[in-house]
């Protein structure tokens, strides 16, 4: 696990603005992640971006992982850090702590709304954008495959629905009264996991939807899901229909989608009511100013964190179990990473006991055994294999239990100095 880091800015501890400044357009992953590999010395990488953070995990082709806080902040704001921006921007974890960090926030633990289940969509593709731009390796694909299957366990322990800020968002759409309101809808805009789920809980409780898409075919799919209607961002932008009650806006844009000339629109085609804005683009999908300007509520992502803290304990709580299952997956882990590290040097300890094992018969029968027979002669290398075997077994076992712990410069200090590799006879 040495080799492995992660480094990334969240709602922990930073607001919404200060995290969008990391996020890459997902248009631009496919040819960012191979400038970013090579940013980061032909690492292995994956690149995750949610509503919340945005974090580069990395394996390290050679030797231990290290802090690239500044690495990855130069590599993403295409600018030298200056006055110790990076370690102020940005957090890291290298080693187990990154692993297990990594296995939190598949599961849902790290997140705003502790035990929600997007997280589990999010880096599975970003897992699979890494892939299909070839920057993740061996190691890497270990690793967050064990944590997806980490977070599959998670969904298996939640004993009832599991939370997420989508239904903070749905609850303050439902206050506005639109499940009661004849002629009101709500209009989900993009196709992202968050809309997905806000639409599904709206479509539960019968509440119109408009489905808004740059391109209306996702739109239409999403809509025939949620019992909606679909329509393209163009055409939503430039003639909103009537009676609109809320805007829940999800969408991968880099730029506000709905701009103030859009936002009056759409507040006069909903009447006496203005329309609630829920925002949880990174960066925002709607400019606060905007939406203030308009006489508009928008409620964006450090609103939704902020409320989404008040139950936080309670749901941790109830994850206890995902948290001892975390612990004890990291310690098989640890072994079975561990081992396979040292596999080749193990290898060599073995055939070098046996070298040594040979070369010592081989003296023997050429001097002082010189009037064995054959088949004592081949009794003997027989014996001597099998009794180096042994010998060898001791060293192995323990190398293996203390790889867990050891650093790779402690095993490897072990096999340079124990010199075991005379193969001749002794003088």
């Amino acid at each position: 696990m040495y080799r492995i880091g992660v480094v990334g800015c969240s709602y922990r501890h930073a607001n919404a603005d200060e995290v969008a400044r990391f996020a890459i357009p997902r248009a631009e992953l496919a040819t960012y992640l191979p400038r970013l590999r090579a940013e980061l010395s032909g690492a292995e990488v994956v690149y995750l971006a949610t509503c919340n953070r945005v974090e580069v995990a990395f394996v390290l082709p050679d030797g231990p992982a290290v802090d690239l806080r500044a690495e990855v902040f130069r590599a993403i704001l295409k600018r030298e850090p200056r006055n110790g921006e990076a370690t102020a921007a940005l957090r890291a974890w290298t080693g187990e702590a990154a692993v297990e960090h990594l296995f939190l926030v598949a599961c849902g633990l790290d997140s705003a709304q502790t035990g929600e289940q997007e997280i589990y969509v999010q880096l599975r593709a970003a897992w699979q954008a890494a892939r299909d731009a070839h920057t993740t390796g061996p190691l890497l694909d270990r690793i967050v495959s064990e944590a997806l299957a980490m977070a599959r366990h998670a969904h298996g322990v939640a004993t009832h629905h599991a939370p997420s800020l989508a239904e903070l968002a749905v609850e303050r759409v439902l206050a506005t009264g639109v499940a009661r309101a004849s002629g009101r809808y709500v209009a989900l805009l993009g196709v992202s996991p968050m809309t997905r789920r806000c639409g599904a809980r709206l479509a539960e409780r019968a509440v119109p939807l408009l489905v808004v898409n740059r391109s209306v075919d996702p739109a239409r799919e999403l809509a025939s899901e949620v019992s909606g209607r679909a329509l393209s961002l163009d055409a939503f932008r430039r003639d909103p229909p009537v009676g609109c009650a809320a805007i829940v806006c999800a969408s991968g844009a880099t730029e506000p989608v709905l701009d103030a000339a859009a936002l009056e629109r759409v507040a006069r085609a909903a009447g006496a009511s203005a329309p609630l804005i829920v925002d949880f683009g990174l960066p925002p999908n709607v400019e606060p100013d905007a939406a203030a300007r308009g006489g508009l509520e928008r409620i964006g992502m450090d609103d939704l964190v902020q409320a989404a803290r008040e139950d936080r304990l309670t749901h941790l709580l109830r994850l206890a179990p995902v948290r001892a299952a975390i612990d004890e997956r990291l310690a098989r882990l640890r072994g079975e990473l561990a081992a396979r590290a040292i596999g080749p040097q193990l290898a060599e300890l073995r055939a070098t006991f046996e070298r040594i094992a040979a070369a010592e018969v081989g003296h023997a029968l050429r001097h002082e055994l010189h009037d064995l027979d054959p088949q004592q002669r081949e009794q003997l290398a027989e014996f001597a294999t099998t009794l180096a075997r042994r010998l060898a077994h001791l060293p192995l076992s323990g190398l293996r239990a203390a790889a867990e712990f050891a650093s790779a410069e402690v095993t490897d200090a072990f096999f340079r100095e124990a010199r075991l590799r005379r193969t001749g006879p002794p003088s």
